[in-house]
């Protein structure tokens, strides 16, 4: 076994430390790891294990480039896979059940360092309705370590009456002291935090939407028909998560109009081509009248297209309203509930 380190694989470059360290644990395993690990502080395994959870594939080269005294054995891998579960088995070997419990439902939670990085990732609809039953003084203390927009968002979910409360107990709010912050940490964590992990397992049907969205036309149709026969719960569940183009024209002009200036020009071309004219319409008046024209120029200079390709570049059109709405630059409107809307 050579002792002399190879030049750095490629695929080493998109690594952190962090993810290096974590990447060495994962192949240290639990016998030649566990030392390791007991001397770090419970926030180091947080960060470690999250990591780690996170890591995915790794190559053989990187592994052997993290471990060289390992070359021999790393070598016949084709790779390693880090996830939750292989994880939870390691920490499971080096530390109690509880203890493993504890940072697993961590890591699962909305993603952040701190747990106030963590709430602001979490849902205003969710966090309302959980601070509604807590004390005022609570929810003005929570509310002042969010982000302003955030305690917004949150403020504007909650009857009229708490809300006003609330405010009013945050102008009065002198430096909180440390310990009570520690305390309203810690009761986030233990109740609010375990429990939200636990109710986010996610709706199969949601996922299945999903990849309905991304099939094309005949196949979506074919699938659901045989699904019709078969289970037509699922598929009528399915059929109301899904959004679909035609579902973009119940959005807000100003949505729109995003998803105007960030689409391929030729894609949003060859949607339109196959879309009815009251949804050309509604595209159009959200560009310049020379960019409007131009548009129905290129239109008309294709010729004959493919449904497909049209049905392709629509579904194209879709997903970048889901990527604009999830970064929280368009609102989506639910095709379940003319009144209800989905960020």
């Amino acid at each position: 076994m050579s002792n002399i380190l190879t030049a750095e694989p490629p695929e080493l470059k998109k690594f952190n430390g962090l993810q290096k360290a974590a990447a060495l644990l994962l192949v240290l395993g639990k016998e030649h790891g566990a030392p390791i690990w007991q001397q770090l502080s419970v926030d180091e395994v947080k960060e470690l294990s999250s990591a780690m959870s996170q890591l995915g594939r790794l190559p053989a080269s990187v592994v052997e480039h993290l471990l060289v005294q390992f070359t021999g054995e790393v070598s016949s891998m084709a790779s390693l896979h880090g996830s939750y579960e292989t994880t939870e088995r390691l920490l499971g070997g080096i530390m109690p059940s509880d203890k493993v419990r504890e940072i697993m439902e961590d890591i699962r939670g909305p993603s952040g360092r701190t747990m106030w990085d963590k709430l602001s990732n979490v849902s205003e609809t969710v966090l309302a309705a959980y601070l509604r039953n807590e004390y005022p003084q609570t929810v003005a203390v929570i509310l002042s370590k969010l982000k302003p927009d955030h305690s917004a968002r949150v403020l504007a979910e909650m009857p009229q009456d708490i809300g006003v409360d609330v405010i009013t107990r945050m102008l009065r709010m002198e430096t909180v002291q440390k310990e009570v912050i520690q305390e309203v940490e810690q009761t986030l964590k233990s109740e609010f935090m375990t429990n939200l992990s636990r109710a986010q397992k996610r709706d199969p049907h949601e996922s299945m939407a999903e990849v309905f969205n991304a099939m094309d036309r005949s196949t979506e149709e074919a699938m659901l028909s045989a699904l019709d026969a078969k289970i037509p719960d699922s598929a009528e569940r399915i059929r109301a998560l899904m959004f679909t183009f035609e579902d973009l024209m119940n959005l807000l002009p100003a949505a729109i109009a995003k998803i105007v200036k960030n689409a391929d020009k030729r894609q949003m071309a060859l949607a339109l081509k196959g879309a009815p004219e009251e949804m050309r319409g509604i595209f159009f008046a959200s560009m310049t009248e020379r960019a409007s024209k131009l548009m129905r120029e290129d239109m008309a200079a294709m010729g004959p297209v493919r449904a497909r390709d049209c049905e392709e570049a629509q579904s194209g059109l879709v997903r970048l309203a889901k990527t604009l709405a999830d970064a929280g630059e368009i609102v989506l409107v639910d095709p379940k509930n003319d009144e209800a809307v989905i960020i």
